[in-house]
């Protein structure tokens, strides 16, 4: 069982807001609901959360610029909640730096699971498995105890699910991977949608390669998906 956390629920509708507070603290999450994106920000500055859970249709600011801004100072979790359908929405909001989403109309037991998967990744307890020292390849280094990953010797920006995505590839180095593959083992998914994977290996290539339009590190695998060629 994932240790509770703080979670800040940004979500103008308050049926919505107060059925997601309700089942999150019955998990014993310290919840926290907003109704507009500036206090959203507001509020994620003075009292930083463990996640956030933001819907995409907000007065005012909307949920992407939401997830823009946080993204420019905080790699805090965000769990994004999207129309069903919007699936233009959903890839934007996963480019734009959301580690997950969950479709309305939504499940609340779902999406307090989502939140629990998504507190533990960012915690590390994925990575139980791999101790050990730090993961090398080059000057590429991802240290799993520490849940951070440099470059170059410098510190890089990565969310959780990105973080586990890469520690998970340089694992099994030249091991292709299907989308749903990674699905399955990065994300905990059974089900879902694969572009999830995609989006996620186009942000990575864009932090770790010289070169994110001809990628040395994350290489596509024609017909099947995607294989990590160590340096």
């Amino acid at each position: 069982m994932t240790h509770p956390g703080r979670v800040l629920v940004v979500d103008d509708d308050p049926t919505v807001a107060e059925v997601v507070a309700r089942y999150l603290a019955r998990d014993g999450h310290d919840v926290e609901c907003v109704a507009d994106g500036n206090t959203a920000l507001r509020t994620a500055r003075d009292r930083p959360p463990d996640l956030v859970v933001l819907d995409l249709m907000l007065p005012g600011m909307d949920g992407l610029e939401v997830c823009r801004r946080l993204r420019e100072t905080s790699a805090v979790p965000i769990v994004m909640l999207t129309a069903l359908g919007t699936e233009t929405d959903r890839l934007v909001g996963l480019e734009t730096g959301a580690d997950d989403y969950v479709t309305k109309p939504f499940s609340p037991r779902e999406l307090a699971l989502r939140v629990r998967s998504v507190l533990r990744r960012a915690r590390g307890a994925v990575t139980a498995t791999g101790s050990g020292g730090p993961l090398r390849d080059g000057d590429l280094i991802v240290d799993v105890a520490a849940h951070e990953a440099t470059l170059h010797g410098e510190r890089l920006a990565l969310t959780a699910r990105e973080f586990d995505l890469l520690a998970f590839l340089l694992r099994h180095p030249r091991q292709a991977f299907t989308r749903e593959e990674l699905l399955e083992r990065v994300w905990d998914w059974t089900f879902g949608d694969s572009s999830t994977v995609t989006v996620h290996v186009r942000r990575l290539r864009e932090k770790i390669e010289d070169d994110p339009t001809a990628p040395q590190r994350i290489v596509t695998v024609w017909g099947v998906g995607y294989r990590y060629e160590p340096r």
